[in-house]
């Protein structure tokens, strides 16, 4: 999906899509869920399909799609509640370590087209995988995606 493009989601089709997004029902107390944090802002709950013990999602109540569609005031708010809530299920699991993921878009493996955080603690021998496999990045080619790279910035700007 052409982020441009989501940049200009209107509230009616914003409206739309919360109507039936699972996390919007969730957030409006259609659908229950196990809600660890709730302000203004923000929700936090545990995972239905948790990949280990603890596993929590992160949700702003206002439906955005993805990290593409929402606005850096938001998403600052949003974010700014992540290490509060990462040290209180890292405390709670008894890990020292943690995931914090977002899957942004559906070739990103993102399952609900509603932004959310997951909260992963981990440990050792956890059984919870996430496969990276590193690359190589040649100087020329480095450089052409610094100057694409920058080129996008100043046009958002």
């Amino acid at each position: 999906m052409d982020p441009s493009r989501q940049l200009n989601m209107n509230s009616g089709d914003r409206a739309a899509a919360a109507a039936t997004c699972v996390f919007c029902r969730i957030i409006r107390g259609e659908i229950p869920a196990h809600r660890i944090y709730e302000d203004e802002a923000v929700l936090a709950f545990l995972d239905v399909g948790p990949v280990v013990t603890g596993h929590t999602l992160v949700v702003p109540k206002t439906h955005y799609q993805d990290i593409f569609e929402i606005p850096d005031q938001i998403i600052a708010g949003v974010s700014s509640r992540l290490p509060r809530l990462a040290r209180a299920v890292a405390a709670a699991t008894h890990v020292s370590a943690c995931h914090i993921l977002v899957n942004n878009g559906r070739e990103a493996m993102q399952s609900v087209p509603h932004l959310h955080y997951h909260i992963i603690p981990r440990q050792a021998g956890d059984g919870f995988n996430v496969p990276w496999h590193p690359g190589r990045l040649p100087g020329e080619r480095a450089g052409e995606l610094v100057a694409a790279i920058a080129g996008a910035l100043r046009r958002e700007a």
